[in-house]
C-alpha cells in the first residue's frame, strides 16, 4: 500500500500543478495538495483519519453542488449529451469545467476513503508505560 499512497501523492502534487492556469486555483490547489500530502503521509505509516473524514465531506458536499449546478454533471449528462470531457483542455464551456472537477473530487474522495478504511484495519499501536518486553 505504500507504493500506491506515493503514486497518488506524486498524481495529486501533479493536478495541483496543473491548476496554476484553472479559473479557480485558490480552490483546487490547495484542494489537491491536501490529498497529496494525506497520502505522502500513509506512506509512511501516518494516517490522520479526521482530515480524511474532512476531504470527504468537503468532497461530498462540493460534489452535490457540482452534480446538480445548473451547469453541472447532471446538466452536462441530459442537456449537452455528455459531450467529451478531454477533446480539448481548453474547458470554454462551464458543464465541461464543472464536470471535470466533479471526476477530480470522485478520485479524492476515494483516494482518502482507501486510506481511511486501511488505517482502521491496522490501527496506530499507543505507547504504554506499563508494558514491558
Amino acid at each position: 500500500m505504500k507504493w500506491v499512497n506515493v503514486f497518488l501523492s506524486l498524481m495529486f502534487l501533479f493536478f495541483a500543478i496543473l491548476q496554476y492556469n484553472d479559473p479557480d486555483p485558490f480552490l483546487w490547489i490547495p484542494l489537491y495538495l491536501l490529498p497529496a500530502f494525506l497520502c505522502w503521509q500513509a506512506s509512511r505509516g501516518k494516517h490522520p483519519r479526521y482530515l480524511y473524514v474532512i476531504v470527504m465531506s468537503i468532497c461530498v458536499i462540493y460534489g452535490a453542488y457540482l452534480l446538480f449546478d445548473k451547469n453541472g454533471v447532471l446538466s452536462w449528462a441530459n442537456e449537452h449529451a455528455a459531450e467529451s470531457l478531454v477533446h480539448t483542455m481548453k474547458a470554454e464551456k462551464p458543464w465541461i469545467e464543472e464536470s471535470r472537477e466533479f471526476g477530480g473530487l470522485v478520485i479524492i474522495f476515494f483516494a482518502m476513503l482507501l486510506n481511511y478504511l486501511l488505517s482502521r484495519k491496522n490501527p496506530p499501536k499507543k505507547y504504554s508505560p506499563h508494558v514491558h518486553k
